[in-house]
């Protein structure tokens, strides 16, 4: 058998590369020497936790052309300033030298000259000096992500103007960048081809329109929730290459901007308008003729009825594949002419008025390549519905039917045995659903999220039938499945391995025991566990000690767990982001604990803890404030709370939300 030393490097980064999982990958780093090796060689992006290792890391991983910092709550100017430090001075890259903080013989700074993309999502400490020092030395830098900073302003949008070679910025919720901010990154970083402004609210038609004069390379442009006038859409419509527009909630806008639209843009693709409520069927006309090659167009909760004409419109576009039309009114021959798109493979009708068993009957007829559909509180459709989707649409992959009452475990039979390709499933608060229906469900080998949530009839027998079979399941909502027990969480425990979004609330009848049963599922990363009375203490240090990913934890009214359960939380469940311990029966020294020890810790929900003191959460949030970034409060906090504590929580970029 030959040994380690006889595999050659190129050899080991073939079988690296073939790793599929994070957790395969940091196994193999571990084995020795050699494949740690290969894996900081090989290693391209890196999402750093704790920034104290940051120096470090990026030292060890010269390669990089990704940095993740959004879940690296303590990034500031002074901390950037060490950063990008080599000997002592800024802007020193030595080929040769090195730091006393870099293993010997590397570069320190190497990393700089590599890196393409940045993501500083939620890093609100940084401010426009730490973030120009970034952008001047990544030269190279293609893509910067600085979305939900709630202080990014004009001054720091003048330091992202800096990267001349940027092709794509994100600034989600930036909200105090106006139109003098952009203009000056429109000005700065003319080869943008990608830009997201989604609820930047001081941004209007003046940044727009100078936007699209500066930076005519545009392919995607996401200005959802602006409020910007028919006068933007004139100026998008001379961009010459915008592929992707993205418009949702965008009030202010009519069919006379979607004119301008239709006779510009010759290469759009992909346009979303839901949520417009000034839009027509008339604008959408002028739209899809201008464009024959669109594929996507999304028009949910736009139109207030959805003609036969306009339908009729899409049969001209032979690439569309996905068309969203939720909350519209629309007719048997509304869905008669749709069927004539047989290009679909997505449709949205959750909330359309007037879908009934026979337009769907037509639908279907003619769309036999779908793949997703949504008719989510469809509440006229019944299991002939159903059982024509699934003869129709074998390929189907995604079907959202919550609210869909007249439901039976017949259409659960009809998907079980048409439906092999199913994925995704959601029968939310459908009242028809039994375990006899799971059991014809569980055929569906490829189901990876099942949403059960308001089925008061099913029990631990049905969700047993689904976790013997439905191996790859990865999310399942039982949200006030009043028949859910522990049998079930054995179930899942045993079937389920690859289980990673769990919602238990309200299912009242789980005990510790279905805790220790769910500390067996090492995947699990997201738990709702709300009003569990049958928890203790016990129950929550066995899901602790097993679920070392969990990430995010709502156990709000678990009146029943003790200090002795948080204690063990604050001891093994290191990775935790967000937690939710709202009418929690914990005490002073318990939140000091969860709050210190839990130093991923970025969202804390603390609303009606009786037992503790507005003493004890003064000394929690100052525990936990260099990196805690919204906390929801009681609002008699608010004038209770020493000023101290609530300055610093403000100047570190900390939201306190007061209930």
């Amino acid at each position: 058998m030959a040994s380690l030393e006889s595999l050659t490097e190129d050899l080991l980064v073939r079988i690296y590369k073939g790793l599929a999982s994070d957790g395969d990958r940091k196994s193999w780093r571990l084995v020795c020497r050699d494949f740690h090796r290969i894996d900081a060689l090989t290693r391209s992006s890196l999402r750093v936790l704790r920034v104290e290792f940051l120096r470090s890391l990026l030292a060890n991983y010269p390669r990089l052309d990704t940095l993740d910092l959004s879940v690296c709550p303590r990034i500031d100017d002074g901390a950037v300033a060490v950063l990008l430090t080599s000997r002592g001075s800024p802007w020193a890259f030595p080929r040769a030298a090195s730091s006393s903080l870099s293993p010997p013989g590397r570069d320190p700074l190497a990393w700089t000259r590599g890196l393409r993309k940045l993501v500083l999502s939620r890093s609100t400490g940084l401010g426009h000096h730490g973030l120009e020092q970034v952008i001047r030395a990544c030269a190279y830098l293609e893509s910067v992500d600085v979305s939900h900073c709630c202080g990014f302003g004009d001054r720091e949008a003048a330091a992202l103007s800096c990267g001349a070679r940027l092709r794509e910025v994100k600034m989600d919720k930036c909200l105090g960048v106006t139109d003098v901010g952009l203009a000056k990154i429109a000005v700065g970083c003319g080869r943008l081809e990608k830009v997201s402004l989604k609820w930047c609210m001081e941004i209007g038609d003046l940044g727009v329109d100078l936007l699209c004069n500066k930076c005519v390379d545009l392919k995607f442009l996401d200005l959802s929730y602006l409020k910007v006038t028919n006068d933007s859409l004139r100026s998008i419509g001379s961009l010459p290459k915008l592929e992707v527009l993205a418009l949702v909630g965008c009030s202010l806008i009519d069919d006379t901007g979607l004119q301008f639209l239709g006779g510009g843009c010759p290469l759009l693709r992909v346009i979303d308008m839901s949520r417009c409520n000034g839009i027509s069927s008339c604008g959408l006309i002028s739209v899809a003729k201008g464009h024959e090659d669109l594929v996507q167009l999304n028009a949910s909760y736009s139109l207030t009825e959805c003609s036969s004409i306009l339908l009729r419109c899409f049969k001209d576009l032979k690439n569309l594949n996905a068309i969203k039309i939720d909350g519209a009114r629309v007719s048997d021959s509304a869905f008669k002419a749709l069927s004539n798109c047989t290009s679909l493979v997505e449709i949205g009708l959750g909330k359309c008025i007037g879908a009934t068993n026979l337009g769907l009957m037509r639908l279907v007829s003619g769309c036999v390549n779908l793949r997703v559909l949504d008719l989510t509180c469809c509440h006229s459709i019944t299991d002939a519905a159903i059982f024509a989707i699934s003869d129709s649409c074998r390929n189907l992959t995604c079907l959202k039917l919550e609210s869909c009452n007249m439901i039976t475990e017949k259409s659960l039979y009809y998907l079980g045995s048409f439906c092999l390709l199913l994925e995704e499933l959601d029968l939310t608060d459908c009242g028809g659903i039994n375990d006899t229906g799971l059991e014809y469900l569980s055929n569906c080998l490829e189901l990876s999220c099942l949403k059960l949530a308001l089925c008061p009839t099913i029990s631990d027998k049905g969700l047993g039938h689904i976790a013997s079979k439905c191996r790859k399941i990865c999310e399942i909502d039982l949200y006030r499945c009043n028949g859910i027990g522990d049998d079930a969480l054995a179930a899942l425990s045993s079937g389920c391995k690859k289980l990673r979004r769990l919602n238990l609330s309200y299912c009242s009848d789980v005990t510790d025991r279905g805790m220790e049963y769910l500390g067996q599922l090492e995947e699990l990363w997201d738990l709702e566990m709300r009003s569990l009375f049958n928890v203790t203490g016990v129950g929550l240090m066995a899901l602790a000690a097993g679920c070392k990913r969990l990430a995010d934890l709502d156990m709000k009214y678990c009146e029943n767990v003790d200090d002795s359960g948080f204690w063990a939380l604050a001891y093994y469940a290191r990775n935790l982001r967000q937690i939710n311990l709202s009418h929690c029966n914990i005490s002073n020294m318990g939140l000091c604990m969860v709050m210190s020890n839990l130093t991923r810790l970025q969202e804390a929900k603390l609303v009606h803890l009786n037992k503790v003191t507005v003493e004890g959460f003064e000394l929690a949030l100052r525990t936990c404030w260099v990196r805690i970034k919204k906390v929801k409060l009681l609002a008699a906090l608010r004038f209770k709370l020493s000023s101290d504590v609530r300055e610093t929580l403000h100047s570190r970029g900390c939201k306190i939300r007061w209930d």
